[in-house]
């Protein structure tokens, strides 16, 4: 049995202000941490019966996990120039998807801790045939369009609430618990990766009877974007149209296709952020 882990770094346990994710000393820290509850996630998916383990790196620049202190048994996909982006190297071979370290959406998230979608400097919502999703739910439709069981989640209690509204099947794994979009009430990591591997096992158990998050085409995606020279750059796509000063929409015929789409109008939208030339050389 083959399983996918997508790993992002917000909801993973210990991490309760922005400050520990960037560039820094407690940066450092955060990758172990990082680096720990995937291992949970990974050692779980094996006591459950999974025979290879792959793991897409999907924060920042998606090489944040320490790959020398990596459970041996898995796989890695690290760097940030890849397609599927969070879930580079998934296909239709794989019984189940997993979310470690992820966390709920910019849109409705009050309490979520570090809350955003996708790319928090240009995203301010995001729809899926006129249902406001994270970035979970998003790549929960990803995974079913091959077929794949969402079966894992992991990160604070709001994110949890909000993941199982869309996909009730999926084994929550509460690490923190989710005081202010920077504050958070933690548990010891130890602890927390005791239930990460503990639901992990159970995710894997059950993967033949949870149901993939299938979305039918015809897919619409809408963007609310943070500035409207965001959204108006997107619009060098001919198939996307601006329906308000900072709102974009597209229509693609299956899912895949519309999420890459979604992909290249997120790229535009953050290297519109500044101006897309503004860094150029003459």
């Amino acid at each position: 049995m083959k399983i996918f882990i997508s790993a992002d770094m917000e909801g993973i346990s210990g991490v309760a202000t922005n400050m520990q994710l960037k560039k820094n000393d407690e940066y450092q820290r955060f990758r172990k941490l990082m680096t720990q509850d995937v291992n949970a996630a990974i050692a779980g998916a094996f006591d459950g019966g999974a025979t290879e383990v792959t793991v897409a790196d999907g924060h920042g620049n998606m090489s944040n996990i320490l790959v020398e202190e990596l459970d041996e048994r898995a796989r890695l996909v690290s760097g940030n120039n890849r397609v599927l982006c969070q879930l580079a190297g998934l296909d239709d071979s794989f019984d189940g998807i997993m979310f470690v370290g992820h966390h709920g959406r910019e849109a409705g998230s009050e309490r979520a801790v570090i809350s955003h979608t996708l790319a928090g400097v240009a995203v301010a919502e995001m729809k899926i045939n006129g249902k406001v999703v994270g970035e979970t739910e998003m790549n929960a439709g990803a995974a079913g369009f091959f077929g794949i069981p969402a079966i894992l989640a992991t990160g604070d209690d709001a994110y949890i609430e909000e993941v199982t509204e869309t996909l009730p099947e999926i084994e929550g794994a509460v690490v923190k618990f989710a005081v202010d979009r920077f504050a958070a009430e933690l548990l010891h990591p130890s602890k927390a990766r005791q239930i990460i591997r503990e639901k992990a096992k159970r995710g894997v158990e059950r993967a033949k009877e949870i149901p993939p998050y299938v979305v039918d085409g015809p897919v619409t995606f809408e963007i609310e974007f943070k500035g409207t020279n965001q959204a108006m750059m997107t619009t060098t796509l001919p198939t996307v149209e601006l329906i308000g000063p900072k709102t974009i929409r597209f229509t693609c015929e299956d899912y895949i296709t519309a999420y890459k789409h979604m992909w290249g109008a997120v790229i535009i939208g953050m290297a519109a952020t500044n101006g897309v030339l503004g860094h150029a050389n003459a």
